[in-house]
């Protein structure tokens, strides 16, 4: 078997926190529909639980995201490497940015662009962060 080091559990640990991130906002967008029918009070406490998951997920995403780049020396990757990493991390905080004006947000309009470009920005910063994985620096 092989050894685990630090890169694979730091990897790992950044790939599973965006996975609860991004995951986690598409069940939670597929299951709220049932539960305003069945069960409308309960919408709010479960969208809190979840914040509770999230927001830490989240976190952790970004400070492993943070770990991964110092990994790299940025300086010596090519320009279309740097333009990947620079628009994933916007894309990232984007994703961040979004999730909490929907969370908070005081309208229907807040709360539904919020929630739909804060899943977007999600799978795009997942599918960057891949991109960054499988390219070379």
């Amino acid at each position: 078997m092989l050894s685990p080091s630090a890169a694979t559990i730091r990897l790992f640990l950044h790939v599973l926190a965006a996975s609860v991130w991004v995951g986690g906002q598409f069940a939670l967008a597929g299951v709220v529909p049932s539960l305003r029918r069945a069960a409308p009070e309960a919408t709010k406490p479960v969208a809190q639980a979840f914040a509770r998951l999230a927001w830490p997920a989240f976190g952790i995403a970004v400070l492993t995201g943070m770990w991964n780049l110092m990994e790299v020396d940025i300086t010596t990757a090519s320009s279309a490497y740097q333009a990947t990493v620079l628009l994933h991390m916007a894309v990232a905080i984007a994703s961040g940015v979004f999730v909490a004006v929907h969370q908070f947000g005081k309208t229907t309009l807040a709360m539904a662009l919020g929630g739909a470009l804060g899943a977007l920005c999600a799978v795009g910063a997942m599918f960057l962060g891949m991109l960054l994985r499988t390219g070379t620096a």
